[in-house]
């Protein structure tokens, strides 16, 4: 591992501001993020490779509320994608030295900008009412409020230059994180794709299934680099992880479920066949116990997971210890059929 982060402008560790720094790809300082590359290029795919036409006398045989929950899906997801691009844009390319890094960052933000068209062409061949869904999620409280929460988070780090040679401004580093990485695409998104996917446990809209099995491919790599990146920047600055403010991520996390839960209430009022709110939090509280232990907390609500069939795309990552800053296993599987 490279030493304690020392000044913004080194090449010392993975944080840096420096514009000459991190203009060389070899040789590679951090592994991981070289292979996170080159299995995230290998699994490029473009939205109409997938013909969602065949699925639209699913969408019309479909209850109403049904059809409810898929389109709150997409007023959910279509904006959040993008605002996904605004954290990594703004808050995390820029404080990153490590060329590797910025390769990845860079094919990560197009696989955003290629989700929120995969979520356009379901608009585009559903009949979905766009104008509705579009204003759903700031209309919706529930939703507003999620949206509000990670806004809040991407302001400070667009208004404002952080200084990551402070103990400060690397943890407001690892508070965004958190907030886009762990907690939207590792617990709200994850309850979002199971909700999708749920569709086709009843073999209905298989295609759009796959649609979305492509997303959480991607996905999975976005949490990798992300608790990689976290864990990085814990090991090289100890100063970061003291328990104030691993309390204050613990909280962050538990205040994200609590959050997810109104949501989920919101798009299942009444429940559908083989689904209904309270199973879809119980999901969620078992991500967040997964994300928990992944940062080395306890977990909170000891809960199993009432969606076997999911398991695969939940327990992606090693344990780790968020008070200790170490990760015991950076290396990643590359195949590009895993």
């Amino acid at each position: 591992m490279t030493d304690t982060l020392d000044t913004t402008t080194t090449g010392n560790g993975i944080l840096g501001t420096g514009i000459r720094e991190g203009l060389l790809l070899k040789p590679v300082t951090y592994p991981w993020a070289m292979e996170l590359y080159d299995q995230a290029v290998a699994n490029t795919w473009f939205p109409n490779e997938v013909q969602l036409g065949e699925d639209l006398g699913d969408f019309e045989r479909m209850s109403e509320d049904e059809r409810h929950a898929l389109t709150f899906l997409m007023s959910y997801f279509n904006p959040n994608e993008l605002l996904v691009n605004k954290a990594l844009a703004f808050g995390v390319y820029p404080y990153v030295n490590a060329a590797e890094c910025h390769l990845y960052l860079a094919k990560q933000m197009w696989e955003e900008a290629n989700h929120c068209m995969s979520f356009e062409y379901v608009l585009e061949t559903f009949p979905i009412d766009r104008e509705a869904a579009y204003n759903s999620h700031v209309e919706v409280a529930s939703m507003a409020a999620k949206e509000e929460f990670e806004v809040r988070f991407i302001k400070r780090m667009t208004e404002q230059t952080l200084d990551i040679s402070t103990t400060e401004g690397k943890q407001d580093f690892v508070r965004n994180l958190v907030a886009y990485n762990v907690i939207l695409e590792g617990i709200w998104f994850y309850s979002g794709f199971m909700v999708a996917l749920s569709f086709r446990q009843r073999n209905l809209l298989r295609n759009f299934g796959s649609l979305i099995d492509w997303i959480v491919r991607d996905e999975s790599l976005h949490l990798k680099f992300g608790i990689n990146l976290i864990l990085t920047v814990l090991e090289e600055n100890p100063d970061v992880a003291t328990p104030e403010f691993a309390d204050e991520i613990r909280g962050m996390i538990l205040h994200a479920v609590e959050m997810e839960e109104a949501y989920n209430r919101d798009m299942l009022p009444h429940g559908i066949l083989g689904l209904n709110a309270d199973y879809i939090n119980t999901y969620v509280r078992y991500l967040a116990d997964r994300r928990l232990e992944e940062l080395g907390f306890e977990p909170e609500y000891g809960v199993a997971n009432p969606a076997k069939w999911m398991a695969a795309a939940n327990d992606t990552l090693q344990l780790v210890n968020f008070f200790e800053s170490i990760n015991t296993s950076y290396e990643v599987n590359t195949r590009a059929d895993s």
